[in-house]
């Protein structure tokens, strides 16, 4: 599918954030943990969830996805790995947050090599050295492009996460949920879908000390066999969506249910651009955690910030919504630098928006400098196979007057629902094309 886009126009209106992919995703492979029923609640309807989904039917989960958004998903009596969906598998690196809620059913198997966005070199050393540190060990198999995982002593232990990686430490969690003890982790992400993943083991019985910070303790128990009903919570990622095209379309918007404690750095970053908005009083998500606000956008004179715009872990910028400063800086008078130093490569896609009009320099894989503000104008363009790069250029295209073409766009609709057809609600003109 491809995305026509005449851009250039004013938006105007209100969105509410969905949930998140990264939670949603996460909490799909947790309800391997569950011997019982689990219902996950409002999940997103979008590629990602769908590749698990088709993934977690190959292996005997029975999944009813209902009208109103929740899935039920029932385990099999035993799991068979023999006729894995590879081709799903393969389409998504969250299938290497199977390997731990595994190991607690199997104690030898195959998963595929996951895949997923091709942002350079991702590397699962921070899972397989702190999994091997609880007795679950896992190797590569080049040849058959898999990963065996050998689970027959599992432990308890003490780790130090020697990378704050979001997935790593999701898949430490749900190995030591069902360890029974104590197992500590130290320098753990608390980003949003760690936080998420925290709450919904906590439903299922396993205590967790630390939540939101970079160590946690988890009280593992010895097993998991209840009717569990989970609560995956809105995606900030989203909002720094609407956020930025906000900005870059100097458009007026309302956004609703923001997570406003993975926002605030970013929000005060576009602050010191020039950007305005006014929030609501804080009020709390389905999962009974988790802080939302509404957010009021204001038009501003855009300029370049003080400082260089570079992510850090929680409660830093968040990795995935660096890239959306990119769109918003080609609008803003002076030089921004953009140090996207985390993936190999990803500020290469950035350099697309050239084509577009921006005026960008590349230093080198990882910082471009952005000098604004630039006019920019409709291009066709393929999208880049990662998600964010390929968002960014979509809100370029609706500030480019003219008419512009996304090509394959199916790495946006990992993680976004419909999208299209929410932007026209908002007075963009974006169709979806063969």
């Amino acid at each position: 599918m491809n995305y026509k886009v005449t851009g250039g126009k004013k938006l105007f209106g209100t969105v509410e954030t969905n949930i998140s992919k990264n939670a949603a995703v996460a909490l799909l492979c947790a309800s391997l943990l569950n011997r019982g029923t689990t219902t996950l609640k409002r999940m997103p309807r979008i590629e990602e969830v769908n590749r698990i989904l088709e993934v977690l039917r190959s292996i005997g989960v029975a999944i009813d996805w209902q009208e109103n958004g929740d899935i039920v998903l029932k385990p099999p009596a035993k799991f068979d790995l023999r006729n894995i969906d590879r081709a799903a598998a393969g389409k998504t690196r969250s299938i290497a947050m199977f390997a731990a809620p595994l190991a607690h059913v199997l104690n030898s198997f195959d998963l595929p090599a996951p895949a997923g966005c091709n942002l350079g070199k991702r590397s699962l050393g921070a899972h397989i050295d702190a999994l091997a540190r609880l007795g679950i060990h896992i190797s590569g198999n080049e040849d058959k492009h898999s990963y065996h995982v050998e689970a027959a002593g599992k432990h308890t232990a003490e780790i130090v996460m020697y990378e704050a990686s979001d997935t790593g430490v999701e898949n430490v969690l749900m190995a030591a949920a069902k360890i029974p003890g104590l197992t500590t982790i130290k320098f753990a992400s608390a980003n949003y879908m760690v936080q998420d993943l925290c709450v919904f083991l906590e439903r299922c019985g396993v205590k967790i000390d630390g939540i939101g910070t970079s160590t946690l303790i988890v009280h593992g128990v010895k097993e998991i066999n209840a009717d569990i009903t989970g609560y995956p919570s809105e995606d900030p990622i989203e909002t720094m969506f609407f956020l930025s095209l906000a900005a870059t379309t100097h458009s007026n918007l309302s956004i609703k249910r923001c997570p406003i404690d993975f926002l605030e750095l970013e929000l005060l970053t576009l602050e010191s651009m020039g950007f305005h908005y006014e929030r609501s009083k804080e009020y709390v998500a389905e999962n009974g955690r988790t802080k939302l606000v509404d957010l009021v956008l204001k038009d501003g004179e855009l300029h370049a910030p003080p400082e260089k715009i570079a992510p850090r872990p929680y409660p830093g910028i968040n990795i995935d919504n660096l890239p959306y400063f990119v769109p918003v800086a080609t609008q803003a008078k002076g030089r921004t630098l953009i140090h996207d130093w985390v993936y190999e490569g990803r500020a290469i896609y950035y350099m697309e928006m050239k084509k577009l009009g921006a005026e960008m320099l590349l230093a080198d894989p990882h910082r471009v400098f952005i000098d604004g503000p630039t006019p920019l104008h409709a291009a066709d363009i393929e999208a880049p196979p990662a998600l964010r790069p390929a968002t960014l250029l979509l809100i370029g295209m609706l500030a480019a007057k003219g008419e512009s073409m996304l090509r394959n766009v199916y790495p946006i609709s990992r993680g976004y629902e419909n999208l299209h057809e929410r932007l026209k609600k908002l007075g963009a003109s974006v169709e979806a094309v063969e």
